[in-house]
């Protein structure tokens, strides 16, 4: 793919990302604040809304066709990469599961503070599983983020919400680190599995990768509904909801395509960057949702969350600075190289 293309993806994604991610958790926190209280079901929002990309998929297959019209042009992922997706999607669909009951629990500003600590897990995993290498202004990054992660844990304990007990807020705290720490994992792996292929990563690919993910993340869900049987109470749920039966579904609908809009962003930045970097954008919209949360969530805004999101930019910025001097650099070794070999 071509640099100026792999550019324009990268920024798609990010936007894609920005809206889902931030999106996503407030849909989902204002399900449970006016009473929704089904975990599984919110788990399954989380990928159920995966056939909207069935247009897009569909276009890109025309298209490839058009162009490659000979049948030994692949456009389909091959059973490695559906083998990889499979458990991918297993993953993600108890990931789901833990980060429902964090968000039932949690506070928006709490919940949003706990996921920051996926960054640390996405570094460590990438060391380990793709090599990823560090430079200072990365290492700068990770310092800044978790920093703004633990300026945001000096009002944690004043975030209970009324009426719930310790022993159930320290189940959501749990469950988050749990989301967080397998969420961690899955990035680098998704890293990984491009890596090791065994064919060419179009962006159309990734598409396949993600409803894959999705289809058996949340066929996981579905089993855990059918179990809690939620799909008899969710009509009744609808009719109790204190804003409104038709608010219910709308948040639910559009809960569903915040979720699919940040996965896909997520995935995309895993083909066109690294995990490193989706780690980083996701930490990065930590605070946006904190201030997002006060916003329409009436949170409280405390000094300490101003101070989180002057730092998340400026770890943002430190990160996107190292990588322009990075490539910079590279570029430079790549024309010397030319023109000693000319």
């Amino acid at each position: 793919m071509e640099a100026a293309m792999k550019r324009a993806l990268l920024v798609l994604n990010c936007i894609l990302l920005f809206i889902g991610g931030s999106g996503g958790p407030l849909l989902t926190r204002l399900y449970f604040i006016h009473g929704g209280s089904r975990l599984w079901f919110s788990s399954w929002l989380q990928t159920g809304g995966f056939p909207i990309f069935l247009l897009p998929l569909s276009i890109a297959y025309i298209q490839h066709h058009r162009r490659n019209p000979s049948p030994g042009n692949r456009f389909f992922i091959g059973p490695r990469l559906f083998i990889a997706s499979v458990i991918i999607g297993i993953l993600t669909g108890l990931d789901d599961f833990l980060m429902a009951n964090g968000m039932a629990r949690l506070p928006i500003s709490t919940s949003a503070l706990i996921s920051a600590t996926q960054l640390a897990f996405t570094a460590g995993f990438a060391f380990l599983l793709v090599r990823q290498k560090f430079t200072a202004y990365s290492v700068n990054a990770l310092v800044l983020l978790t920093i703004g992660a633990a300026v945001l844990a000096m009002h944690g304990s004043s975030d209970r919400p009324e009426g719930e007990s310790s022993k159930e807020y320290m189940f959501g705290f749990v469950m988050m680190i749990g989301a967080a720490a397998l969420y961690g994992f899955i990035m680098p792996f998704l890293e990984l599995v491009y890596a090791k292929a065994g064919q060419e990563i179009t962006y159309a690919v990734v598409m396949q990768i993600q409803m894959v993910i999705c289809v058996f993340a949340t066929g996981f869900s579905t089993v855990g509904m059918v179990i809690n049987n939620d799909f008899k109470v969710i009509p009744r749920e609808a009719r109790e909801f204190e804003i409104g039966e038709t608010k219910y579904y709308l948040v639910v609908v559009w809960s569903a395509v915040a979720w699919q809009f940040s996965f896909l962003g997520v995935v995309g930045i895993v083909f066109c960057a690294s995990s490193l970097l989706s780690g980083v954008m996701v930490s990065l919209l930590i605070p946006v949702t904190e201030v997002l949360g006060v916003i329409f969530l009436d949170e409280k805004f405390r000094p300490e969350k101003g101070v989180a999101l002057a730092l998340s930019i400026w770890g943002f910025i430190s990160y996107f600075y190292g990588e322009a001097r990075t490539l910079k650099k590279q570029k430079h070794v790549d024309q010397d190289t030319e023109m000693q070999q000319v």
